[in-house]
């Protein structure tokens, strides 16, 4: 079993900068990819951004230049650093994972999921 925590979320002014952390535990394996997805109120899940053990990394259109994605492997640890922030990005921020090492954008390309943390940015 798995259990992905997530952190950093909070509330934030429109071109302020917040850094979300994810933590994985459990059982793990050397071969893995984690991703964040988000969630506004009435909206579907949407990818954010991804990255393997290796360093390969994938985002969105909507956040390219303006997020980035880290891992920290010996923290079995994953970043997301979200600058110039905008009140459309405000949403539940959720971290996912899977170990095949797959980096999509698709919700059923990760197997394990956090609780989501909330990001609010005012206007």
């Amino acid at each position: 079993q798995v259990q992905l925590v997530e952190s950093g979320g909070g509330l934030v002014q429109a071109g302020d900068s917040l850094r979300l952390s994810c933590t994985a535990s459990g059982r793990f394996f050397s071969s893995y990819a984690m991703g964040w997805f988000r969630q506004a109120p009435g909206k579907e899940r949407e990818f954010v951004a991804a990255i393997r053990r290796s360093g390969n990394t994938y985002y969105a259109d909507s956040v390219k230049g303006r997020f980035t994605i880290s891992g920290d492997n010996a923290k079995n640890t994953v970043y997301l650093q979200m600058n110039s922030l905008k009140p459309e990005d405000t949403a539940v921020y959720y971290c996912a994972a899977n170990f095949r090492g797959v980096i999509g954008p698709r919700r059923n390309d990760y197997d394990y999921w956090g609780q989501g943390t909330q990001v609010t940015v005012s206007s």
